[in-house]
């Protein structure tokens, strides 16, 4: 998913990046947001999952079950918020990228940071990769098509593998790791990973998280609460080509045992963002313009309590991990018909309410919806 907004404030975090050396990193905490009700039997060192619901006020010692309901968990449903670390640690310089055997090829924004001169050559490589996404290229060579199509059923095939861990209790670093294992263990890269210095192999967010979540050592309703949704977004490059995916994942069985508010309103919006998905897919064909993507996927959500992000785009994939033509899934007049050859991802971000803006997180990739309500998208490569 790549971002519209100004790149200038993660310019400066990236600057930012390179002079922070902070370790241990401690992990994101978890707010509710009335913390003045909020209950917590966890060491204060540690992540807190704590409740979206209020309790009574006039009794102090209800238990979970005596809950109530808040207006806004009835219209938005029941989850835990996930905010920066404290104490505030800029960058990722920090995060350990896990190791790639040396014999599988890197896309060219990936160097070898500890060669001689790398820096000089990291600079010539992303300036040509930045002009390399300004064209707008077709495929349409048999052999291309066939590797292509091989990335992107890879990236498919390791995306379902993720989703099979997505457990509470287990950490979205430890499905880093199992993902990260299993694309090397094909012959592939993990596209993420160095990707602009991102730090990790895939991108896992969780709850109000709406993109570009770093996985880490936070787990997945560690407390045992199966209220959490959690996106993973799996990218691999494999035979000189990019394979991109994503999809939303429900921790847990039908019924919570805090009740159904979360669970109805999480599988609710995981099935508006499919159907967004699929309404931008039947826009698709030769000839057609790529505003009318927008256009279906703005249709779909009229009269419903949902928006779409306006701050990320689809993009077009292939030997680039990301190049024109850029896909909006708002309402836009873009130019541009779509060709036999074009290859691009269709990954509308669709949040609860009316607010579609987010905020990103001092590490300059983690970008939360702007009054914490569940935030998801879904990925599609189209070609």
């Amino acid at each position: 998913m790549r971002p519209l907004t100004s790149t200038s404030s993660r310019a400066l975090l990236r600057t930012l990046t390179t002079r922070v050396r902070c370790s241990p990193r401690p992990s994101p905490r978890l707010l509710p947001r009335n913390a003045l009700n909020a209950r917590s039997s966890r060491p204060p060192y540690l992540p807190r999952r704590l409740s979206s619901q209020t309790a009574p006020k006039d009794d102090e010692n209800a238990s979970e079950t005596d809950f109530a309901p808040s207006e806004h968990d009835l219209r938005f449903g029941y989850y835990d918020i996930i905010l920066p670390s404290e104490p505030i640690v800029w960058g990722t310089a920090h995060i350990l990228p896990r190791p790639v055997p040396a014999h599988i090829p890197r896309p060219r924004y990936v160097t070898e940071l500890l060669q001689p001169g790398a820096d000089a050559q990291q600079s010539v490589e992303r300036a040509e990769e930045d002009a390399e996404t300004r064209r707008r290229k077709l495929i349409t060579g048999e052999e291309d098509v066939r590797r292509l199509r091989k990335a992107a059923q890879l990236a498919a095939d390791v995306l379902q593998f993720a989703g099979s861990l997505v457990q509470a209790g287990r950490t979205t670093d430890d499905i880093d790791r199992a993902v990260h294992e299993l694309i090397v263990a094909c012959g592939a890269y993990p596209s993420p990973l160095l990707y602009k210095g991102f730090p990790k192999s895939c991108c896992t967010s969780v709850n109000n998280i709406v993109t570009h979540g770093i996985p880490d050592e936070l787990g997945a309703s560690p407390t045992g609460a199966d209220d959490d949704i959690v996106n993973i977004d799996v990218t691999v490059y494999l035979d000189g080509f990019h394979g991109d995916t994503s999809r939303t994942f429900i921790v847990g069985p039908e019924v919570t045992r805090t009740g159904t508010y979360q669970d109805d309103k999480g599988r609710e919006l995981v099935r508006i963002t499919e159907a967004a998905l699929d309404a931008g897919i039947a826009a698709c064909g030769p000839g057609k313009p790529f505003k009318g993507i927008g256009r279906a996927i703005q249709e779909l959500l009229r009269g419903k309590d949902y928006c779409v992000s306006p701050q990320f785009s689809g993009h077009g994939i292939g030997r680039e991990f990301h190049r024109q033509p850029w896909i909006l899934h708002h309402l836009n007049d873009e130019p541009g018909v779509m060709q036999p050859g074009d290859c691009f991802t269709i990954e509308p971000a669709i949040i609860q309410g009316t607010d579609p803006h987010g905020w990103t997180f001092p590490d300059g990739w983690t970008v939360s919806t702007e009054v914490n309500h569940y935030g998801i998208s879904a990925w599609f490569l189209s070609s």
